[in-house]
């Protein structure tokens, strides 16, 4: 077969093939195959397909559309533009086809998400009858299509074929066969590969530790070794390897998370230590170029989960070239840390000093803190925007808006979007609005929502079955909400979860069947959680229960032994009944162990700004004023016996 350079014709080739060596023919500087690459190459550069239609017209003129190296950077550029039927074509028109050719074609039908498409093709290179046959570069292109395909079988037998072909041993093929099982979520297949590999780089442990993040992120239900994957860290770092700028990012997007636990410091702390890597290691931010700023980005990110915001925005002040996926996360960080004054000035200055158009992304991050800043009218003002940007029938969008409008009073603003915006509807598109409606007490219209979710071929997940079930509990809807229940559970083998069974405990005990709320606590499969005594305890405080009160508070107490306000309350139980002994015992047991009930704190939002106040407050300017219209309040309670008419007509209120 003959193969052609780089810088030939096809009629120069053939007629210097007997005098000099592939690599070294002669090129006329009136080659019209030179300038037809080059002007393919800068249709790719430019995203233009419109001129590489005219490349692909002016090669058919000239007759070059035949030409390998013409043929394969068509298909490339086809492929790349999301015409692959068009490359598929140009493919078709070959009398020969080399090696290279079908790999272009395998791999944009992969990039395409034409899987189906690109095993026929590689099933056809691995017979070798009609196309030539599969090298090391086509099994890591088809380990890549089947990773993203998620079939861990087809998988497996392209791995045996390439055992039997020998390629497997290659560094770059063993690299794209474990990213397939981890993106599968199957690590002990790609340790096992990897512990096989004789040859091993930076990118093969990269592989290794993003298949062990995305297998234990994956798995719900299995506890994630953080303790492993450093271990896998430091034996990378101990074979001679250096951390590469993919290497960090992987390991900083575990080194987040809110809170005080010993694990959260711990984690915090790698965070810390792996900038401090990036420092020492000269894996410079100010570069500009694309891998710096997306490593820039999870620091940035890393600093915002642990609660230390100031520190992320230093590292966004030093990047250079700042693209929108950079400004997404500050302003995400600043929305994370409730600080939405600056995450609203980030957005505005990200569009009017940077001249950098929001995208999808960039307006999900920003919606709550329009929400929580102006409530419904800045969620319709967001809104707005993304009309204006055409964004605003992108799924992820829509369901944001679905949810923020359910949560803002918009219920028929949140209704609109999900009939006409809302096209290409998914499970989170049904549960958001399912919710929505259980939130404003409409369990009726939830439970036919989740009803015609099912006619149209939508399988359940646990969240839109906690929120019907939330919906119907709200509702009082206990039969629909029994039916819905042993359907999941029946039909579609969904394992009842902690806040599921929370959900039918509270719609029992709303029911009033306080007794067949505990039997149904007693026969669950899990053990009964602080969310499930919970609902229960509401439930007998509402129906009187005094005696399911006191199990539900010594249960809860039992579980959460920190937690101040299970003692208060249950202290509180027992001294409406003057057992003053049990009383004088709870507190005691509190002393001992240093536990204080923190105040109950309220706020309101008034003119874009928030008013808090806790427990006997007098810290606000206004106090006098605000004592004095609570206690006439009270007053004018009291004597109308609650009645709201009287209440309104009261001089006070004017």
């Amino acid at each position: 077969m003959i193969t052609f350079s780089r810088t030939s014709s096809l009629t120069n080739h053939i007629k210097s093939t007997h005098k000099t060596s592939p690599f070294h023919t002669f090129v006329p500087a009136n080659d019209p195959s030179i300038a037809l690459l080059k002007l393919l190459e800068l249709s790719i550069e430019a995203h233009s397909l419109q001129l590489s239609h005219q490349s692909h017209a002016r090669a058919h003129r000239v007759g070059l559309t035949r030409h390998p190296l013409i043929a394969q950077k068509l298909i490339f550029s086809y492929c790349k533009f999301k015409h692959p039927a068009d490359a598929k074509l140009v493919f078709d028109s070959l009398l020969v086809k080399n090696t290279h050719i079908c790999n272009t074609l395998l791999s944009g039908y992969g990039k395409n998400q034409l899987f189906l498409e690109s095993f026929e093709l590689f099933r056809e290179m691995r017979v070798g009858s009609v196309f030539p046959l599969a090298d090391d570069f086509t099994f890591s292109v088809i380990f890549k299509s089947v990773g993203d395909y998620g079939d861990v079988l087809c998988g497996e037998m392209v791995q045996g074929r390439g055992v039997k072909n020998g390629l497997v041993l290659d560094t770059v093929v063993g690299n794209s066969l474990m990213c397939m099982y981890g993106k599968c979520g199957c690590f002990d297949d790609a340790l096992k590969v990897f512990n096989e590999m004789p040859h091993r780089n930076a990118s093969s442990w990269n592989a290794l530790i993003s298949g062990y993040v995305k297998a234990g992120v994956g798995n719900a239900g299995d506890s994630f070794d953080g303790t492993r994957l450093w271990d896998l860290a430091k034996g990378m770092h101990s074979e001679g390897l250096r951390f590469d700028a993919f290497t960090v990012s992987i390991l900083l997007s575990l080194c987040g998370g809110d809170g005080g636990s010993d694990e959260c410091r711990h984690k915090y702390g790698y965070g810390r230590e792996l900038h401090c890597y990036i420092v020492k290691n000269r894996l410079d931010l100010s570069s500009g170029l694309d891998s710096d700023v997306h490593l820039g980005s999870c620091l940035i990110d890393m600093y915002s989960k642990n609660g230390n915001v100031v520190v992320g925005k230093r590292v966004f002040d030093r990047l250079k070239g700042k693209n929108i996926f950079a400004w997404t996360s500050i302003i995400n960080g600043y929305v994370h840390c409730g600080a939405f004054d600056e995450a609203l000035f980030l957005f505005r200055e990200m569009q009017w000093r940077d001249a950098m158009v929001p995208n999808k992304v960039s307006i999900v991050t920003i919606l709550p803190a329009c929400s929580s800043l102006a409530g419904l009218m800045g969620v319709k003002q967001i809104h707005g925007f993304a009309i204006r940007r055409e964004l605003n029938h992108e799924l992820s969008l829509c369901n944001a808006l679905i949810d923020t409008y359910s949560k803002s009073g918009g219920l028929n603003y949140a209704t609109q979007v999900f009939d006409y915006e809302c096209i290409n509807k998914d499970a989170i598109s049904w549960s958001s609005i399912i919710f929505g409606y259980g939130l404003h007490g409409q369990g009726q219209n939830a439970v036919i929502l989740f009803d015609k979710m099912l006619r149209n071929g939508f399988k359940p997940d646990t969240t839109v079955v906690i929120a019907v079930l939330s919906a119907c509990s709200r509702s009082g809807l206990l039969n629909d909400g029994m039916r819905i229940y042993e359907s999941v559970v029946t039909d579609y083998k969904i394992r009842p979860t902690a806040e599921m069974c929370s959900c039918m405990v509270d719609m029992l005990g709303r029911a009033g069947q306080i007794n067949r709320a505990h039997d149904f606590i007693k026969q669950m499969d899990i053990e009964p959680g602080p969310s499930i005594w919970g609902a229960l305890l509401c439930a007998s405080a509402i129906h009187g229960n005094s005696e399911m009160q006191e199990l539900a508070y010594k249960s809860l107490i039992q579980i959460e032994p920190e937690n101040s306000s299970n003692y208060i309350s249950l202290s509180n139980l027992y001294a409406a009944s003057k057992r003053w002994d049990v009383v004088a015992e709870i507190r005691k047991g509190m002393r001992e162990r240093g536990l204080k009930k923190l105040p109950g704190c309220s706020w309101i939002s008034i003119n874009n700004a928030t008013h808090s106040f806790f427990v006997a407050d007098k810290s606000h300017p206004c106090s006098d004023l605000i004592y004095t219209m609570l206690d006439a309040l009270v007053l004018a309670m009291k004597l109308t016996c609650y009645n709201p008419d009287f209440v309104y007509s009261m001089e006070f209120l004017d």
